[in-house]
């Protein structure tokens, strides 16, 4: 590891990946070789997760696709010197801010979305114009391998290279300096990477989780709710950072909005055959979501396949906030339903735990949703669906409190691992005498008449 990380920061140190022309060839061969290996990625995430290609595309290859395309369109525009305005007490001079790249940087990426979460950090590291050593998650261990394979045989090591392994291969490299930290997964362990970089004052990007609410006020149009809820909950069986973990529905309609989401959970035909669901990640978190499920509550699913690592997408009532299933993230395919007679309350009882990484709004009326959004602090939101804000590439993904550090897509990723660079260039034909000795009253009353002090 030492060894690898000294000749990416040799090569980094060369300026070989600063050039914009370099870095868009690196972008084009990343896209290029994700093409050539489709097959070999989604024969590998379906070891891992009976994940299918169908699925496998829409929800992690396809967003990578297109942070890349929009990183090659706009990376001129992000690397650009920018010039600012000058203030008076510099003049005559001009002011300007250069992007650099960070230096060699550290990505681990989660199991949940192996390629998406371990691939969409890495496109701004390149756009950026930083070296990469890339640690993929062991849980996914097909994937890990699939990416090892992809990226170590299309890239010499001093640029990108893959380091697979578990905790301790994980925490040697934390051991080591980098200058940019980027990591996905828990809080608990998010913590434990804040800690190692803070021993080197490395700068982190971290994208955790939460226990993320969807508000369902009684003037929402509740069919088109229920479909997007079920749609977006069960979606990789519940395996999303940004999921809804929990509802909060409107006393007044709950009856009919449960009646709802067990049609359109019918609806959805969840099975692996289908190609629209998969498995649990490992033994650890079938047994751990299992246990979360309450028979005497559950109104639709709750069956479990040890063998197969398979729970069926469940739905329970009559929960509350005390209860077990809401202590942590749930992160799988358990939605639990609770109720509320006043807005405030239940706003009160979110702001009473962790900052989520994302919350959800459904309602017709333009006051419900400003006062949820805007007396809410999470990382990020849909109105009327969910998941939907990470599809846009347009405003940067991330979490605030315990639900993360920084953001990333688009230019935000490209700021996330560069550093901002402020210049003054002052020319030398002549020079003011006021800031030099002696020091005079005299002088003193100019730049207090000049300065507006």
């Amino acid at each position: 590891m030492e060894e690898i990380i000294q000749s990416q920061r040799t090569f980094f140190n060369s300026n070989g990946t600063k050039s914009i022309a370099f870095r868009l060839r690196q972008l084009q061969k990343l896209e290029d070789i994700i093409r050539k290996n489709e097959k070999l990625l989604t024969d590998a995430i379906y070891k891992d997760f009976k994940k299918s290609p169908f699925e496998t595309h829409i929800s992690e290859l396809a967003h990578v696709y297109t942070d890349i395309k929009q990183a090659k369109r706009k990376l001129k525009k992000w690397a650009k010197k920018k010039r600012v305005k000058t203030n008076l007490a510099n003049q005559p001079g001009r002011s300007y801010v250069i992007p650099e790249p960070l230096g060699v940087s550290l990505i681990i990426g989660a199991w949940n979305y192996p390629y998406l979460l371990t691939l969409a950090p890495m496109v701004p590291a390149i756009a950026a114009g930083c070296t990469i050593i890339l640690k993929p998650s062991e849980l996914a261990s097909n994937t890990s391998s699939a990416l090892l394979k992809m990226l170590n045989t299309a890239f010499p090591s001093e640029y990108i290279n893959v380091i697979e392994g578990g905790i301790p291969e994980t925490t040697s490299l934390l051991e080591q300096k980098f200058d940019k930290i980027f990591f996905t997964g828990s809080v608990p362990v998010g913590k434990i990477v804040y800690q190692a970089a803070a021993k080197n004052l490395t700068p982190v990007t971290l994208e955790l989780g939460g226990k993320s609410p969807a508000f369902i006020a009684a003037d929402c149009n509740q069919k088109i709710a229920a479909k997007r809820l079920i749609w977006g909950k069960f979606l990789n069986a519940g395996q999303t950072c940004i999921a809804p973990d929990y509802l909060l529905v409107d006393e007044k309609i709950v009856d009919e909005f449960k009646i709802l989401l067990k049609q359109e959970l019918k609806k959805a035909h969840y099975s692996i055959e289908n190609e629209n669901y998969i498995q649990i990640i490992n033994d650890h978190h079938f047994k751990r979501l299992s246990a979360l499920i309450d028979k005497d509550k559950v109104i639709a699913g709750g069956q479990t396949d040890a063998s197969k690592r398979w729970i069926a997408p469940t739905l329970m009532h009559r929960i509350n906030f005390e209860d077990v299933i809401m202590q942590d993230e749930i992160f799988g395919p358990i939605l639990p339903i609770l109720l509320y007679q006043n807005l405030d309350d239940a706003i009160t009882e979110v702001k009473a735990r962790p900052k989520p990484l994302a919350c959800y709004v459904f309602s017709e009326s333009k006051a419900i949703k400003h006062k949820i959004i805007s007396e809410l602090s999470f990382g990020g939101g849909t109105i009327n669906d969910v998941l939907l804000h990470i599809a846009n590439p347009n405003f940067g993904y991330g979490g605030v409190g315990e639900s993360g550090i920084g953001s990333y897509h688009g230019e935000n990723g490209f700021r996330a691992f560069s550093h901002y660079k402020s210049i003054i260039d002052r020319p030398t034909l002549f020079e003011l005498p006021l800031k030099y000795y002696p020091r005079t009253a005299g002088k003193i009353k100019l730049l207090k008449l000049i300065l507006g002090w």
